[in-house]
């Protein structure tokens, strides 16, 4: 214990709760200076942007509440993270700086240089675990090698003891605060220009208070259903706490500790959201040990892939005009919501990447931008595995079938007719196939295809072989 100041940098770790900085800092004693520094070009190409960045400046301004609770500030910073330590530290006269760890690749070669340079210049430095179950440094095969297969990963992992949630004692916690330090959230610009974020206030109710109580109603009934209901996108089946998980308002041992505590793992559905959880942990495996995924393939044969770039083939992806109805509602609720069901995040991705033979990475950035969960592992290792060129991927030539899709998992169209309101009177029969109507059955239903709703984008039949193809020449290579 000692009364030096400590400053707690806070990046994606935005509760008090199983904060182990947080926490850690208590223990050590002295006056606490919590702060969030945007550095986004740290992060070069994949800053958060868009519906994220929507998310993280509701995220600190619940966060900023929630310090002023506890007697606390919630100081916020712009610019190079190092540069602003050190001119914080300067200022404060903080002899402690520590933080909870992140694991994309830009963020730890940016962590160690900070932590290196600020010890360098006699700093106590300490970096903590609080937002992964098992930290990827501390998982490997027999062979010593990284887990690149889901399953063996998750027999690797399942039967650890797991830590519980550390508990912070707030009520020892003795905050440093100084109103005329730093700048206001509001000074960040996270907000998007663009209005359309408005929608997703909405949607989200964005506080850590609000995570703990969507994991509770999500543990009071769904879960008990969660592998079967999870695949069906007009049921409320899954927890919805992705964005949560995210950005840190709520952790993995948090949810784990629930779900023990309420339901017996070996149940259908408990043990399938637990892999669910497991599955986020070995995207975070994949990402650390292959820093290079979110810009090109694992699987190194697929690096020349013969891509048919198309502008306004994407743009009619993009605005749920593919004339596929499971698609087109997919991507509608998507840009009203700042989410997609997973179910469906296969089944638009599948669409793109092998019927219309576009780059995996237009719709990551695509994805990275309007979903408030964007998250740089997740997103990376469900793209790739769409693609059929990453960690546990898919092969290639599984290519789904967006009307079988449709009506195996929209079986009464329920979802479609939601997101895509011009088929709202096409009978249960035609809905994922409008197409396929007699044309006395589309009129009735006030649907002209290719003036109130478009034709396919391309003859399924047609995308399938096409893809086959374009694998085939990779093969070949």
């Amino acid at each position: 214990m000692s009364n030096k100041l400590t400053i707690l940098w806070l990046r994606q770790d935005l509760r008090l709760n199983d904060n182990s900085a947080l926490q850690a800092a208590i223990e050590a004693g002295g006056p606490i200076l919590p702060v969030y520094i945007d550095d986004r070009e740290a992060m070069g190409d994949w800053a958060p942007t868009g519906a994220s960045l929507w998310f993280l400046h509701r995220a600190l301004e619940s966060l900023e509440a929630s310090f002023k609770k506890s007697g606390g500030q919630l100081f916020y910073l712009k610019g190079d993270s190092l540069a602003e330590l050190k001119a914080l530290i300067d200022s404060s006269g903080a002899g402690r700086v520590y933080w909870n760890r992140r694991y994309e690749g830009p963020h730890r070669e940016r962590d160690a240089a900070i932590k290196k340079a600020l010890r360098d210049a006699g700093i106590e430095v300490k970096s903590c675990n609080t937002s992964l179950l098992n930290e990827p440094h501390t998982v490997s095969t027999g062979s010593g090698q990284p887990y690149k297969v889901y399953t063996p990963y998750w027999r690797n992992v399942k039967e650890r003891k797991l830590e519980p949630p550390v508990e912070v004692d707030l009520k020892t916690a003795d905050f440093y605060t100084n109103k005329s330090m730093g700048c206001q959230l509001e000074d960040l610009k996270l907000l998007p220009d663009h209005p359309w974020h408005r929608k997703l206030e909405a949607y989200w109710d964005v506080s850590e208070e609000s995570a703990m109580k969507y994991l509770d109603k999500f543990l009071a009934e769904p879960v008990a259903a969660y592998d079967t209901d999870r695949d069906l996108p007009r049921v409320a089946g899954t927890s919805r706490l992705s964005p949560y998980l995210h950005w840190g308002l709520i952790g993995p041992r948090q949810v784990m500790e629930r779900l023990h505590a309420t339901h017996d793992l070996r149940e259908q559905g408990p043990q399938t959201y637990a892999k669910e959880i497991y599955w986020r942990e070995f995207a975070y495996n994949v990402l650390y040990h292959f820093p290079h995924t979110p810009d090109a393939p694992l699987q190194e044969k697929y690096a020349d892939f013969p891509w048919e770039y198309d502008k306004s083939v994407l743009k009619q992806w993009q605005q749920g005009r593919t004339g596929y109805p499971i698609v087109d509602a997919g991507m509608r609720e998507l840009y009203e919501t700042g989410w997609m069901h997973n179910r469906v995040r296969m089944i638009v991705s599948s669409l793109l990447v092998k019927h219309l033979l576009q780059d995996w990475r237009d719709g990551a950035r695509w994805f990275w931008d309007t979903l408030v969960d964007a998250d740089l592992a997740s997103n990376t290792l469900g793209w790739q595995w769409s693609g059929g060129c990453g960690a546990d991927a898919a092969p290639y030539f599984r290519i789904f079938n967006p009307m079988t899709q449709g009506k195996k998992f929209d079986p009464d169209g329920d979802y479609v007719k939601h997101w895509v309101p011009e088929l709202k009177h096409i009978p249960t029969k035609f809905i994922h196939e409008p197409w396929e109507a007699p044309p006395s059955v589309l009129e009735q239903a006030g649907c002209q295809l290719g003036e109130d709703y478009p034709e396919p984008i391309i003859d399924h039949k047609k995308g399938r072989e096409r893809a086959l193809a374009a694998f085939d020449k990779v093969k070949a290579s």
